[in-house]
């Protein structure tokens, strides 16, 4: 059989993995632990009845634009929507980066901003973080001088180790960039603050978002960006027309009419996090603080592969960071109802003794 080869730059990239397995107790992926309320899947119900499926969906997704608009108060023209944040994220590097370009990320970070990049055929400078993982601005500085990066990327809340980057810092990498910033907010709403607003027609900064966490949606894969005009314009030209399918935007633009029950699980996941983490320190694991639905830590006398799979015999999954940059021995569990984080607790006590 003759196999006909990949391009030469994608021949020795990996895809991104996380393990599937079946378990009790399953706090890996950063999922909200409960669904939407039912009045949400009433509401979708009713409104799939209604689809005429042989047509095309509104390639535009005007309604939904207009009601993610109206949650950050700006107008449907500044909103992006994709199928999840990485795609929109793929969207942002298809239309900025590319081959002869360069994209920046600060290590460790979330695994897809350079993956994805390097996909469209960008080549990826990556800087590193300070040594508590916070924005380093002297290594800012010495990226941008060397590299000239078309598209930096920061998360914040960052994943995994869940620090939120402040306001001053956003700015100061703003003002250092040369090209497009883009903020990745996937976790965003549990932060006390976002880049939203600091966005207008003037600067190239974009923010993304999802409705996997907090809006209990990761099953409908989601995403959406906010950004100034012209740039959601150029956006519209590189993505696939009528990528979003009529379910999904019926979804989205049912799913914001529930903000309330949002921001309530967005206060219940935030004290239960606290609770977790306070746990995990009083079981003397290093445990860095978070901003976001999930911890990131490091068991000191034990490693971090052995915890993982004792972890795993328990029918308890969280996820391995260790082969992370930086991360040896790192571990991060997603918060999720106080049953399933008394459940992971528990095991992870009797692992360590």
């Amino acid at each position: 059989m003759t196999r006909v080869p990949v391009r030469d730059d994608l021949s020795a990239l990996e895809g991104y993995h996380s393990p599937q397995v079946t378990v009790d107790v399953r706090l890996n992926t950063n999922e909200a632990p409960v669904g939407p309320p039912a009045a949400f899947r009433d509401a979708l119900s009713s409104e799939m009845s209604r689809i005429e499926w042989n047509r095309y969906p509104d390639r535009a997704a005007t309604a939904l634009r207009t009601a993610i608009g109206a949650l950050h108060g700006v107008g449907p023209e500044q909103i992006f929507v994709a199928n999840g944040s990485n795609e929109v994220l793929q969207t942002v590097l298809l239309t900025f980066a590319g081959p002869g370009r360069t994209v920046a990320t600060f290590e460790p970070t979330y695994q897809l901003h350079g993956h994805i990049a390097r996909i469209t055929g960008a080549t990826v400078v990556e800087g590193e973080r300070a040594a508590d993982f916070s924005i380093d601005m002297n290594e800012v500085r010495r990226v941008v001088e060397q590299s000239r990066p078309h598209v930096t990327f920061l998360c914040s809340p960052n994943n995994p180790t869940g620090g939120v980057d402040s306001p001053s810092v956003v700015r100061d990498v703003l003002a250092l960039s040369p090209g497009l910033l883009v903020v990745d907010e996937a976790y965003g709403q549990f932060a006390d603050w976002s880049a939203v607003e600091l966005i207008d027609e003037e600067t190239p900064l974009v923010v993304s978002r999802t409705f996997s966490k907090t809006w209990s949606m990761a099953a409908a894969r989601l995403g959406y960006l906010v950004g100034p005009r012209w740039l959601v314009a150029e956006l519209d030209k590189v993505v696939l027309p009528y990528h979003l399918d009529a379910t999904k935007q019926i979804a989205g633009t049912l799913a914001v009419r529930f903000l309330d029950e949002m921001n309530e699980r967005v206060r219940s996941i935030v004290s239960e996090r606290e609770r977790v983490s306070a746990a995990l320190r009083a079981l003397d694991l290093d445990v860095f603080d978070s901003g976001a639905n999930f911890v990131l830590f490091r068991p000191r006398h034990m490693g971090g592969r052995a915890v993982w799979q004792g972890l795993l015999d328990r029918s308890v999954l969280i996820r391995d960071c260790s082969g992370w940059p930086r991360l040896a021995d790192c571990l991060r569990v997603t918060i999720g109802t106080p049953a399933e984080d008394d459940r992971f607790l528990s095991a992870i006590t009797e692992v360590l003794s």
